[in-house]
């Protein structure tokens, strides 16, 4: 009578765990890049909102300003709170605000978009370090 080896040899074994292997370092930067990408439209979602509620201000005060009657609180975070909405009014007629990164979505790991801002122009840009081409701020706030 033969015996046959019912057992995994040391050859498949290392076979699988060099393709899960590859598997994950494929799929963690991946990852990585989708959670940053939905942070994104955190901070969009959150400036849009609070040029919202500006443009309300402006719209029952004809001025943007706090002194004027629109109490709107700079330095909130956003809805996930991966980002501090900031607003400055230039005078009573014009505002910037600026979605900084906070708690890992910091600079250092999202270099691409960095901090958004949108002004009552309703332009939109990002600040990174160098100065960023249009393409880019497209491509950051596009996606």
């Amino acid at each position: 009578m033969r015996k046959t080896n019912a057992g995994v040899s040391l050859m498949e074994l290392l076979t699988v765990v060099m393709v899960i292997g590859i598997l994950a370092a494929i799929a963690i930067p991946s990852y990585g890049n989708y959670t940053r990408r939905a942070n994104r439209a955190d901070a969009k979602t959150a400036l849009l909102a609070a040029a919202g509620q500006l443009e309300r201000c402006f719209t029952r005060f004809n001025s943007y300003a706090a002194a004027d009657g629109c109490t709107w609180v700079s330095g909130v975070p956003s809805t996930e709170g991966k980002y501090t909405i900031a607003a400055t009014t230039q005078d009573a007629t014009e505002f910037v605000l600026q979605a900084t990164p906070v708690d890992g979505q910091g600079q250092e790991h999202d270099a691409e978009c960095g901090s958004f801002t949108l002004d009552s122009a309703n332009s939109r840009d990002i600040v990174v370090s160098g100065a960023p081409t249009a393409a880019r701020v497209q491509r950051c706030w596009s996606k």
